[in-house]
């Protein structure tokens, strides 16, 4: 009987053959962050001022870029051994950045303030060749299907692999007859799935937006409660950001995108691509001579279906990303379930990550099952709830039929991390995953320590809407991040990058050689057997 793959051992049977091992088995694999903040004036209104020159080329800078809007900064760190170095690689791009706004500063919090109308939102533009006008034109679609000002809303993803140690210990500790690349790719759709299962956790210890401004919802008040003249909220909310108001959409409801094994994955995201969808048809794909989005088709492109947690692999020049995975596997994954937090002048803490770290690979170990249509229920389910309702006390989330307590459940995936913190403790002096566990022990004992109660606690005390709220977060981060030096190598280094990418966009440019239209077409004429 040959050896089962290693998705089907129990986590008590996996911990106890790696603890067996030498060495620092989970020191570097590779962590990076990708921050999102909008910028706005001294007042707290999105900036209307184009992308300053001097943080170069949207399309082509690999550090500094846009998200949606012109105004919605993204800043890339790239890969690092450890969460320290990924942090202050973060501090250093937001310190460079700072220097070159002008007056302008970075809003604290997911949720934005002060929009104005929708149309008021500045598209992000990334130049005139083929490339930088299809991601404008996407962007275009997002704003036509799902408005602009659902599109400014900011958060922090992190991307993370394991070590290049672990997986040799891991194929001769449990006996593996895949290859490597479907070793890796089988491996980590088990972190995702049990990640889809458990990472309600994430957005219910870090969620930090309970609540909004009015003016965001364009005085749709059904289901939530005002907290002051200008503000809405809900009391027990941790990330309205991953709500219905946020980046959950009803279009993709209809979406049943499996994440039991790469195959299945990739080819749902492909038939969303290529599925039209009547709502989207209504829209036009090209009207009066001008795109209005890339397709009318329930997805424009992989990158619209929102998850949790994406598997990734670097995708080539004008290569669809579902071919990348296919092609070459899952290189690494994304958590895309954190919000901005305001408390945090870089947005997130080294404990968060710290955090992260352990409970990836806790569900990297953890026994994985496929998860059927009654499982992908109860977790659209939790996480819906948790989002909306997360603090709530006696709240029941859905397990395997049964209603279970949030505290209950909660508890039981921390207390099964410690070991897997100890573990990555071994080769670090000062234990720090088991320290950020600990932390995350004690707010999930006392809700009030959350950053989403910790956030209505301060408004409620010092009588602050969440803008006012925001926007004394947003200064202070600005004085104390503008405080810190920027060191001479690193500003050169970051002056320099920044002109390449300008001279990289203009070859760009030069180079084009094809009509849209024909680029367009050229680019999802891609096939899955290609």
């Amino acid at each position: 009987m040959k050896n089962p793959e290693p998705a089907a051992k129990l986590e008590e049977h996996t911990l106890s053959a790696l603890a067996d091992t030498s060495g620092c088995l989970f020191h570097g694999g590779l962590k990076g962050i990708e921050k999102e903040s909008l910028r706005v004036d001294s007042r707290g209104r999105l900036s209307d001022r184009a992308h300053p020159d001097a943080l170069g080329s949207t399309l082509t800078h690999p550090e500094i870029t846009t998200d949606y809007s012109e105004a919605l900064l993204e800043f890339i760190t790239p890969p690092r051994q450890t969460a320290a170095e990924t942090l202050e690689y973060l501090n250093s791009i937001q310190r460079f950045v700072y220097k070159n706004i002008r007056d302008e500063i970075l809003w604290a919090t997911s949720m934005p303030c002060l929009l104005g109308k929708d149309s008021d939102i500045p598209i992000a533009e990334y130049g005139s060749s083929n490339v930088g006008t299809m991601k404008h034109v996407y962007r275009r679609g997002l704003g036509y299907r799902y408005g602009r000002k659902m599109q400014t809303i900011a958060g922090v993803h992190f991307n993370f692999s394991l070590p290049e140690k672990f997986w040799p210990v891991w194929r001769a500790t449990f006996g593996s007859e895949l290859d490597d690349k479907g070793l890796r790719s089988k491996s980590y759709f088990g972190l995702i799935r049990n990640f889809q299962r458990h990472g309600w956790i994430v957005p219910y210890l870090f969620g930090a937006s309970p609540a909004a401004c009015s003016s965001f919802l364009d005085g749709r008040l059904e289901g939530f409660e005002k907290f002051d003249e200008h503000t809405i909220f809900l009391p027990h909310a941790t990330s309205l950001r991953m709500s219905d108001i946020g980046y959950k959409n009803k279009a993709q409801d209809s979406l049943k995108i499996s994440y039991n094994d790469i195959d299945s994955y990739v080819q749902g995201l492909w038939d969303a691509i290529e599925e039209p969808w009547p709502e989207y048809s209504k829209i036009g794909v090209k009207v009066d001579g001008e795109y209005r989005q890339l397709n009318d088709h329930l997805l424009q492109i992989e990158n619209e279906y929102y998850s949790f947690m994406r598997p990734k692999n670097v995708a080539e020049s004008g290569e669809k990303p579902t071919l990348a995975l296919k092609r070459r596997g899952v290189r690494y994954i994304e958590v895309r379930a954190l919000d901005v937090n305001a408390f945090e002048p870089a947005g997130i803490s080294l404990e968060q990550l710290h955090f992260l770290e352990v409970f990836l690979v806790y569900c990297m170990l953890a026994e994985s099952p496929p998860i059927d249509d009654q499982e992908r229920a109860e977790i659209n389910f939790n996480q819906s709830l948790v989002a909306v309702r997360g603090r709530e006390p006696e709240l029941a989330l859905k397990r395997n039929g049964r209603d279970v307590l949030l505290r209950d459940w909660a508890d039981d995936i921390l207390a099964k991390m410690r070991p897997v913190a100890a573990l990555m403790d071994r080769c670090e002096p000062e234990s720090p995953y088991t320290a950020a566990l600990d932390r995350q022990l004690a707010v999930a004992a006392d809700p009030d320590l959350t950053p989403s109660a910790r956030m209505l606690a301060e408004m409620q005390e010092r009588g602050e809407s969440f803008f006012a709220f925001a926007l004394r977060k947003s200064q202070e981060h600005h004085a104390a991040i503008s405080e810190q030096a920027l060191d001479a190598a690193t500003e050169q280094r970051m002056q320099r990058e920044a002109r390449d990418s300008l001279a990289a966009q203009a070859e760009i440019e030069a180079a084009d050689t094809l009509g849209f239209d024909e680029y367009l077409e050229h680019y999802f004429s891609q096939r899955l057997d290609d």
